[in-house]
């Protein structure tokens, strides 16, 4: 151990996943195949574990943003009330003396509106519990390890998190070539998740890929690569994280992975410049043999391959100041994706008149927020054919 906070190692949190609104029965889902129990909330699903679930379910949430210990919840509807609880929880059980706390704030429906005003009652009240239990006289060094802290107010309850993730889960740390409005890994991911492809018999592709976010996150999962072992989370700065059970749960996602099977992605784009970003992309995650890119027009798009899944990020408003044009593609997928019976496509846009241009109605449509963006996921299920030997 690095560290003498030993107690904290074999402690079971509350914790919570939090992610992007919509998404939050795939990310319950997801814990659960990891062998969790959980509880779904908006914007956020609660599970409990030691240090070694908190890094494993870094490592491996693919729809997730953060992975947060929930340190402690009360009412609070004044200041003295927000000191008073704060200051009771035992603090030096996660944080060393040196620990540096930075405290970000949230209110929403609550007496206490004041975020900058609760911060800086939370930070005081962490300063005041930590010196006298390291008995400080004088400040804090605030010199060592970051422990990022928030302070969330929804309707006078008080919620006290610590996050061990550190740069969003989306980060996955292979994108080294970005396109204009790249998806973001997770959102991505989720996509994927919210179809019915299975990689081992049926043909994927994204046809307006981009700088190929959506196929390699396609491959990663085909693979059963944990979508975070290329990077580091903040939680292993920490002095009572042990490297070697950073290094153990790391190795037992290396052993799951599945390097040999075959399996038939693909991403194309009408823009040279984003498919070599594309392959850029792949090459980063070590990918680069698992994704097919090409330079194709997706208006233009004709394949032999049946039982496919397409999913596609077309450029809409947001993105593309030219509505014509985007009606224009819009029009062209329809009468490219209208012959492919056996595939299922699912289309993401925040354009809220898609179908009429695409000339079809959605099986079913989901709806989704890309950032602060409200978008749908048209669905549209294909008639696959099964051949029986």
């Amino acid at each position: 151990m690095k560290s003498s906070l030993t107690g904290v190692y074999m402690q079971k949190f509350k914790l919570m996943a939090t992610c992007a609104a919509g998404i939050e029965a795939l990310v319950g889902r997801e814990l659960r195949d990891l062998g969790y129990e959980v509880n779904v909330e908006n914007g956020r699903v609660r599970f409990e574990g030691t240090i070694k679930d908190i890094l494993s379910t870094n490592l491996w949430l693919r729809t997730a943003d953060r992975i947060k210990i929930i340190v402690a919840e009360f009412p609070a509807v004044t200041f003295t009330e927000l000191f008073d609880a704060t200051k009771a929880v035992a603090w030096d059980e996660l944080l060393p003396m040196d620990a540096a706390f930075p405290v970000e704030g949230r209110s929403h429906n609550s007496q206490l509106h004041s975020v900058p005003d609760a911060q800086a009652i939370v930070k005081k009240a962490i300063a005041v519990q930590l010196s006298e239990t390291y008995h400080r006289r004088s400040r804090l060094p605030e010199t060592g390890a970051t422990f990022p802290l928030e302070v969330s107010i929804n309707k006078d309850q008080v919620m006290l998190t610590l996050d061990t993730t550190g740069d969003s889960l989306f980060k996955r740390g292979y994108r080294v070539a970005k396109g204009s409005a790249p998806l973001k890994e997770n959102m991505a991911a989720a996509l994927i998740l919210l179809t019915h492809w299975h990689p081992a018999d049926m043909p994927f592709l994204d046809p307006v890929c981009g700088s190929g976010t959506i196929p390699i996150e396609a491959a990663l999962i085909a693979r059963n690569i944990a979508p975070g072992y290329k990077r580091k989370f903040i939680c292993e700065t920490w002095p009572w994280v042990d490297d070697q059970v950073a290094d153990l749960v790391r190795d037992e996602a290396d052993d799951q992975a599945d390097y040999d099977s075959q399996f038939d992605i693909a991403g194309s784009d009408i823009d040279p410049t984003m498919v070599e970003a594309a392959k850029a992309n792949a090459r980063a995650a070590g990918l680069s043999n698992d994704v097919a890119f090409t330079v194709a027009d997706v208006t233009q798009l004709t394949t032999d391959k049946i039982n496919g899944v397409i999913v596609a990020n077309p450029p809409y408003g947001e993105r593309l100041s030219d509505e014509v044009s985007v009606r224009r593609l819009y029009q062209g997928m329809g009468r490219s994706f209208s012959p492919l019976k056996t595939w299922s496509k699912y289309i993401l846009t925040s354009d809220l008149d898609f179908e009429t241009s695409y000339g079809q109605r959605a099986t079913k449509k989901r709806k989704l927020y890309n950032g602060a963006l409200r978008t749908d996921l048209y669905q549209y299920w294909g008639k696959p054919i099964w051949h029986h030997d």
